[in-house]
């Protein structure tokens, strides 16, 4: 880090005080996420250091990928495929590979902001019944649009079919679904997470899945990426990916341009198109 002028950081990277300090060329933290809780924007902003995200834009990929685990979880798709690829047909009609079903059944949104909108707005073509829990309600018309009840979050755990998580990480949302959120859900329901790995406490859940106290679980973020408990990945009804929800061509495109947009923006001396910390900067927009 001595020399180094431009710190592009992925969401998985750490960028503590330490790193911080290090770096005593440090011009500008680059970062690839909307909100860089990875980076300590305190010590980067103490040094007059600018700490640069993404715009909200990966929204309806990040919507698309629940869906994808949350079909593929409720259907067993990946424990049918391994049993295909390992030979094994239990036939047309076998009951080894009966799942859920989506059609009809209830889906509880924990958190409904823009992922979780576009979320509910694809649920709409399986004919679910779609329950929220979030601090911030929507308007009324919004929620009309959308088919959208309101609950609190016990009341949601327990009649929802599907539970996926779409909050920010934060103080607040730390293991918001621990033991006793899992013990409240049905033991014929399945948890999706897209958001972030912490919001779910990932031991709890490991344990809720091996009791059978839940069906099945599928995650694309974990809470100590990249590693994975081991316990979930010995369970057949888990599904589980390296964190994709934005790995599409064409937008992982447009959010490296935005990243460099930043970085250039930067070294030219001029304030950044996104920035976390702007307090770095005048009111002439010069640090």
């Amino acid at each position: 880090m001595r020399e180094v002028h431009v710190l592009f950081c992925l969401v998985q990277d750490t960028v503590d005080a330490g790193v911080i300090a290090a770096g005593a060329a440090l011009r500008v933290v680059a970062t690839m996420t909307i909100t860089p809780e990875q980076v300590d924007v305190a010590a980067a902003t103490a040094r007059g250091i600018p700490v640069t995200t993404i715009p909200p834009m990966v929204t309806e990929a990040t919507a698309d990928l629940a869906w994808a685990l949350l079909l593929a979880v409720g259907r067993r798709v990946v424990e049918a495929d391994g049993l295909v690829r390992a030979n094994v047909f239990p036939g047309a009609q076998s009951c080894r590979l009966e799942g859920l079903g989506v059609s009809g059944r209830t889906l509880g949104l924990l958190g409904c902001g823009r992922v979780g909108q576009a979320v509910a707005r694809r649920a709409r073509g399986f004919g679910m019944r779609v329950l929220y829990a979030d601090p911030r309600p929507l308007a009324p018309p919004e929620e009309a649009a959308l088919g959208l009840v309101r609950v609190p979050l016990p009341v949601l755990l327990a009649e929802a079919d599907y539970v996926s998580v779409h909050v920010p990480l934060g103080p607040a949302t730390r293991h918001l679904v621990g033991a006793p959120e899992l013990q409240r859900m049905k033991p014929t329901a399945y948890l999706i997470n897209t958001s972030r790995g912490p919001v779910v406490d990932e031991a709890a859940l490991a344990v809720a899945l091996a009791a059978g106290r839940l069906a099945g679980a599928a995650l694309d973020v974990f809470e100590h990426e990249p590693r994975v408990d081991p316990r979930l990945l010995a369970l057949p009804n888990v599904v589980l990916t390296p964190h994709i929800g934005s790995a599409e061509v064409e937008l992982r495109a447009r959010m490296a341009a935005v990243v460099v947009d930043n970085i250039l923006a930067v070294l030219a001396g001029r304030r950044p198109p996104n920035c976390a910390n702007p307090e770095v900067y005048g009111q002439g927009g010069h640090q």
